[in-house]
């Protein structure tokens, strides 16, 4: 019988594949997209120097729900505190997942509110 991998476990191997090429840097920082049962988080990282520059989640919003709406909130939050620490530009991890639903709605509202990636 063959095991077969758990869809995290596949998601990681993505993510690690992903982030071979991908980094971020002062300039132009990864905008890393993390999606729970329960939350969705976003981070702006410098990988040069390994700091966060920016992050925002719906729990740090107080959302009860974690839906699109939920996730467009998140994406309008963190580009409003990439515009006060003036960053324009970033380089978009989905983290392995899909780009579909929360994941998408994240990035669309990121980019209407002045973020380019």
């Amino acid at each position: 019988m063959i095991k077969k991998e758990s869809k995290n476990v596949s998601r990681v191997k993505r993510h690690e594949k992903i982030r071979r090429t991908l980094s971020g840097t002062n300039e132009t920082p990864r905008l890393c997209v993390f999606r729970s049962n329960n939350a969705i988080y976003a981070q702006l990282i410098d990988d040069v120097k390994g700091v966060t520059l920016a992050s925002s989640s719906s729990l740090e919003l107080k959302l009860k729900n974690n839906n699109l709406e939920a996730a467009s909130a998140v994406g309008k939050d963190i580009a409003t505190k990439a515009k006060k620490a003036k960053i324009k530009t970033v380089v978009f991890d989905r983290g392995g997942y899909l780009y579909h639903g929360r994941v998408k709605a994240l990035a669309e509202a990121a980019r209407e509110n002045g973020l380019e990636f």
